[in-house]
Formats: structure tokens, C-alpha cells, sequence
């Protein structure tokens, strides 16, 4: 074997042993982040899939007494009542109606189950962590305190864990029987 033969025979072996290195679980978790991509008010919004449940399609549901007027309703899942939210009315955006493409994109923390209402669903995509941003100066109001940031392409990454710890959503008030 010449020189040139065992140069390369020692390039090829430093790549192999570089290539065989397992990455580290936290490194490639934070490397991407994989959303389901949802559009709300003509703004695209994306939501960390290990946070999806499923996604259901609105047929009926059933108007709540006494909510904020941000909560939709409920509706019936396989026998289990999930709270609809309606982000466009919580986030102060432009309402366009109900339509048979309305989806509820179920969401499951720790602390709570719920469903958000989106326009449409776009699809699940990879998101570099490197692309999302902070928030933008003109993301102001409700919205910007749950944005755990955006990307060049002006998708919007929601925080789930502070829309389910928030006591805005979680709707405990009682009436009296009477009133």
C-alpha cells in the first residue's frame, strides 16, 4: 500500500469512527422540533406534537352557560367531553366563522386535556430549533405571552405547557342553582 492508499484508508476510518458516535439524546431532541402546523385567522400556527393527541373534525358541539367567550364548548370524543377553545377570540384576532373545515386539535399535558379550534390543518413539520426565533415586537396583547416563538417563514410556535397551566383556561366557575 503507497502513501496516498494509507491516507486515505486513515481519512476513511477517522469519518467511520466521527459517523458511529451515537448523538446524545438531548442534543437531537433540541436539534428539531416536530410540529402539527394549523392555520388560525390566515396566520400559520404550530404546536409541538408531543403535545397532540389527535386531531378531530367539528361536527357538533355543545355551547357551555357561563364561560368566557372564548370557550367554544365541548364536544363528545369516543365518549370523553373535551373543552373547545377558541384561539381567535382568546388571541383578539379576526373571527371568520364556523365551517365544515374547522378542526379541533386535541392537546394532552400533565395538567389537562383540551381542544383548539383551528381553520384548517396544513400538515406535521420539522422545525430547526436554530429557525425559531423570540417573539416579535409586533405580536403584542394575550397572544405574545403564550409564543414560545416564530420562524423566518412566519410560523408561529404556541407554548402549550402555558396555555394549560394558565387559569384563564381552565373554566371552574359554579352556579347556583336559582340564578
Amino acid at each position: 500500500m503507497n502513501e496516498t492508499d494509507k491516507r486515505k484508508r486513515e481519512i476513511l476510518e477517522e469519518r467511520a469512527r466521527a459517523l458511529a458516535v451515537e448523538p446524545r439524546e438531548d442534543d437531537a431532541q433540541t436539534q428539531t422540533l416536530e410540529v402539527v402546523q394549523f392555520m388560525i385567522s390566515n396566520e400559520k400556527y404550530g404546536i409541538e406534537t408531543a403535545f397532540v393527541r389527535e386531531i378531530f373534525p367539528l361536527k357538533d358541539y355543545t355551547p357551555l352557560p357561563c364561560t368566557p367567550s372564548y370557550v367554544l364548548g365541548i364536544i363528545n370524543v369516543r365518549g370523553e367531553i373535551i373543552t373547545v377553545v377558541d384561539l381567535k377570540k382568546f388571541f383578539e384576532l379576526a373571527e371568520g366563522g364556523i365551517t365544515e373545515l374547522n378542526k379541533v386539535v386535541i392537546l394532552q399535558s400533565s395538567i389537562m386535556q383540551l381542544g383548539i379550534l383551528a381553520d384548517a390543518i396544513m400538515g406535521v413539520q420539522l422545525v430547526p430549533a436554530s429557525a425559531i426565533e423570540p417573539t416579535l415586537p409586533t405580536l403584542t396583547g394575550v397572544r405574545a405571552h403564550y409564543l414560545k416563538g416564530i420562524t423566518g417563514d412566519r410560523l408561529i410556535i404556541l407554548d402549550v405547557k402555558k396555555i394549560t397551566k394558565d387559569e384563564r383556561i381552565l373554566v371552574q366557575e359554579q352556579v347556583q342553582a336559582g340564578q
